[in-house]
């Protein structure tokens, strides 16, 4: 499985909301509960565009 860098992670913010990101192993993606947006990690590179994002349901917001 994939692991997000620490420095990466602690550099890395939300284009839409500029919150920090939450790495979510089991959809390998990294999380803002702010924008409550899903970015997607392709080939160990994380696509930080809110095009790509996929939005969050409640209930997956509960889970992180």
């Amino acid at each position: 499985s994939y692991h997000m860098n620490k420095f990466l992670l602690d550099i890395l913010v939300c284009p839409k909301s500029g919150h920090d990101l939450v790495y979510f192993d089991k959809t390998n993606e990294l999380i803002c509960k702010q924008s409550m947006l899903a970015y997607p990690i392709k080939n160990d590179i994380p696509i930080l565009l809110v095009d790509e994002a996929r939005e969050l349901t409640p209930n997956e917001i509960d889970e992180i």
